[in-house]
C-alpha cells in the first residue's frame, strides 16, 4: 500500500503518465484508430490513474493541505474538467458534434505537462512582466490596425470586397499585411482592377506604407519590447555582477590610495 502511494506521489512517474497518455490521444486522432476501442479503453485508465492520483493526495495531505498549493489546484480542476469525456460510455450521446465536444475534454489532461516546464516559474514571471511592458505599444497597434481598416474599407470596399467588403474584413485583412504574410497579393489584385496607371501607384505605394509602418516598425517595436522584458532576468543578473566588481575595484583603488 506504501509503494502503491509513492507512485502517485511521484511527479516523475505522473510525468511518465501524462505523456505515454498525450501518445495515446495522438494516435487516436488518425483516422485507422479514431474509433479504436482498445485506445479508448487505455486512454480512460489513464483518466482513472489521475482520479486515483487525487483521491491518494486528498488523503494523505487532506483537502486544506491539498489545495493551498497552487499545483495541486491546478490538478484538480484538469482531472474534473476532462471527466466529461466518459459520458459518452453513460449517456445515449447521438453522434453529432456534442460528440466531438465531448471526446474532445480529453485533451485538457494533456494541459497538465505545462507544470513540467523547467523554470516554469521564470518564464511566466517574464511573460507577465513582457506583457505589461507591450500593453501600450500593442494598444497603439490596435488602434492603427482599426483606422487603416476603416479608411481602407471606406476605398477599398467595391474594388476589392474580399478583403475589405466591411470593417471586419477590413481589420483582418490589415492585420494580415503587418504580419507581412501576402500583402503583396492583395495590394496586386486591387492594383489590377483600378484600371489606371496613377491609381494603381497610388495604391501600391498606400499598401507599402501600411507594411512599413504596422508591420516592419509596429510589429519589430512589439516584438522588441517584449523579448527584452521577457530576457530582463539574465540582463539584470549581469548588471549586479558588474555593478558588484565596480564597488569592488573601486574599493581596492581607495586601499591602493591609503598605502
Amino acid at each position: 500500500m506504501k509503494n502503491l502511494r509513492q507512485i502517485f506521489l511521484s511527479e516523475r512517474i505522473v510525468m511518465v503518465v501524462i505523456l505515454l497518455n498525450a501518445l495515446i490521444v495522438f494516435m487516436m486522432y488518425f483516422p485507422a484508430y479514431s474509433n479504436n476501442l482498445t485506445l479508448e479503453l487505455i486512454d480512460h485508465a489513464f483518466l482513472l490513474f489521475f482520479i486515483i492520483e487525487v483521491i491518494v493526495k486528498l488523503s494523505i495531505f487532506k483537502p486544506r493541505q491539498y489545495f493551498s498549493i497552487g499545483w495541486n489546484r491546478f490538478d484538480f480542476a484538469i482531472v474534473v474538467a476532462s471527466l466529461p469525456s466518459v459520458l459518452v460510455y453513460f449517456l445515449p450521446v447521438p453522434n453529432t458534434s456534442l460528440l466531438i465536444i465531448l471526446r474532445l475534454f480529453r485533451l485538457i489532461r494533456l494541459i497538465r505537462f505545462i507544470r513540467f516546464i523547467p523554470d516554469l516559474n521564470k518564464v511566466m514571471l517574464g511573460l507577465g512582466r513582457a506583457l505589461r511592458a507591450s500593453v501600450f505599444v500593442l494598444l497603439a497597434l490596435v488602434v492603427l490596425n482599426f483606422l487603416l481598416a476603416i479608411f481602407t474599407c471606406h476605398f477599398y470596399a467595391g474594388i476589392a470586397p474580399e478583403y475589405f467588403g466591411d470593417p471586419l474584413l477590413s481589420a483582418y485583412s490589415i492585420f494580415q499585411m503587418f504580419t507581412v504574410e501576402g500583402w503583396h497579393e492583395i495590394a496586386g489584385t486591387i492594383a489590377e482592377k483600378t484600371g489606371s496607371p496613377l491609381l494603381m501607384g497610388i495604391t501600391r505605394f498606400y499598401f507599402v506604407l501600411v507594411v512599413l509602418v504596422g508591420g516592419i516598425f509596429g510589429m519589430s517595436l512589439a516584438n522588441a519590447v517584449f523579448v527584452d522584458e521577457m530576457t530582463m532576468d539574465n540582463t539584470r543578473t549581469l548588471e549586479d555582477k558588474v555593478d558588484k566588481l565596480h564597488r569592488e575595484i573601486m574599493e581596492l583603488k581607495e586601499m591602493l590610495k591609503k598605502r
